[in-house]
């Protein structure tokens, strides 16, 4: 089973992709640990990430795709995997269709989990961090005991500043403006669902689970 998961920050897709990976023991490939990998590993590929990672700069193109058909090919991903975060482009899209056509594979699910944008501000404005320890906690979904302090410490909690609700809606929009795009190229190859990720979170796991059962019978 081949699983893209998509879904704009906040949409809990890291709460998802792990009940997903736990159920039916795949591999969850992320972009940041096929770098740390390969780059941990010293490949050839692994060690040009570094290089451009280590200027600040933009990983190519190129260099992402050759970790990412070199992970893909590694014998854990035989009976398949759960890919987070790649492909983020339409050009990225069409070589993973490549590698994995090379391999005799394909894409059979791409999970988009749906979340409207005023929920998505009011999940991530709502993080507040302990200075002293790092705790997480939210307004909402996980409020401290005490407001504003901490409950493992009495430290004081703050908002970072990415959390604000401007830096929080310019990322969003960021975010829908890039990944329409995918999402309309997968509905095109009708292999696109979109869950409701506004549901309880196991509602949204039944739901992703029967989308697999489904395919798997």
């Amino acid at each position: 089973m081949n699983i893209i998961l998509m879904g704009l920050p906040g949409a809990g897709k890291g709460t998802q992709a792990d009940r997903i990976v736990e159920k039916y023991d795949i591999p969850h490939i992320s972009t940041g640990d096929m770098f740390r990998a390969a780059i941990s590993n010293g490949t050839e590929l692994g060690l040009e990430a570094k290089s451009y990672m280590d200027k600040g700069a933009l990983v190519p193109d190129e260099v992402t795709i050759g970790i990412v058909r070199e992970r893909l090919s590694q014998p854990d991903c035989d009976q398949g995997f759960l890919l987070d975060g790649f492909p983020r482009t339409i050009e990225q899209a069409e070589a993973l269709d490549g590698i994995l056509s090379t391999l005799g594979k394909s894409v059979d699910h791409v999970v988009n989990i749906e979340v409207e944008k005023e929920e998505l501000i009011k999940r991530l404005t709502g993080r507040r961090i302990c200075k002293v320890c790092g705790s997480s906690y939210h307004l909402i979904f996980k409020p401290s005991k005490e407001d504003g302090v901490c409950d493992k410490d009495g430290g004081e909690l703050y908002q970072r500043a990415d959390d604000n609700p401007e830096t929080v809606n310019n990322r969003l929009e960021v975010n829908i403006k890039q990944s329409q795009p995918l999402l309309d190229f997968y509905k095109a190859k009708n292999i696109l669902t979109n869950i409701n990720g506004q549901q309880n979170i196991d509602l949204v796991f039944a739901d992703v689970d029967a989308l697999i059962k489904s395919s798997r019978n």
